[in-house]
């Protein structure tokens, strides 16, 4: 009798499994980047371009006195030194929410140029992601590291005044949105969207919490890309 209820309880338990299974395996295949690629196709082979591809995020005015710094295999490193106090980057799909479809989305290059208190205050925490990712670090496991530096203060405390440039016109930001709008973006601390106003039926101002690095950014869209060329209407 015993062997009998064994045989019985296999019989719904694998079925069950099996489909449970299949479920799991039809969704890592629907995910677009379920798991990093290769490293090679993170980075850019002719560091020049990246040198350009970086500047292009702001207007050569203040581009070309900044900073700028390129992904290597051991992470973002200054490539050109600056003197007014920005820095430009082209940031890699890990910039993203850990939980965003495309976190593993080789193609992505977003050329972001920081003003000094974002260099000093903001850019930390995709540097210290960088080097997470480049450690082999899972999802999970980057998003309880960059919990734990905001818990024990290993990351600074977001400064008055922080904005980044984003007007390249060769920004790939995701599948969806190549080449979005030229814009330039603020930083708030907390979820700030509610007293600002921002997301709501007539308001002109967009924003977009990132939980993980607690920071609330606000979207002004510019009429030209940084080169100085029209950018996509911009409807309302």
């Amino acid at each position: 009798m015993r062997n009998s209820n064994i045989r019985i309880r296999a019989l719904f338990v694998v079925p069950v499994f099996l489909s449970w299974l299949a479920c799991a395996q039809a969704q890592v295949e629907k995910a677009p980047y379920p798991v990093m690629a290769p490293l090679e196709q993170y980075l850019i082979a002719d560091e020049n371009a990246e040198i350009a591809l970086a500047r292009s995020a702001a207007p050569a005015s203040i581009s070309n006195a900044a900073e700028v710094m390129v992904l290597r295999r051991d992470g973002y490193t200054t490539a050109v030194k600056g003197s007014n106090g920005f820095v430009c980057i082209v940031e890699r799909s890990w910039a993203n929410v850990t939980d965003d479809p495309q976190f593993w989305n080789p193609k992505v290059r977003a050329p972001h140029c920081f003003n000094p208190p974002a260099a000093k205050t903001s850019l930390p925490f995709f540097l210290m992601k960088s080097k997470l990712v480049l450690a082999g670090k899972s999802r999970a496991e980057i998003a309880a590291a960059v919990a734990s530096a905001l818990v024990k203060k290993e990351l600074p405390p977001l400064a008055p005044a922080t904005m980044v440039y984003m007007m390249s016109k060769q920004q790939y930001l995701n599948d969806d949105g190549k080449s979005w709008h030229p814009h330039v973006m603020f930083y708030a601390s907390g979820d700030a969207e509610k007293s600002w106003g921002a997301n709501l039926p007539g308001s002109p101002v967009m924003a977009a919490y990132d939980p993980e690095q607690q920071v609330t950014t606000f979207f002004v869209l510019t009429g030209e890309w940084s080169d100085g060329t029209p950018g996509p209407p911009i409807s309302h």
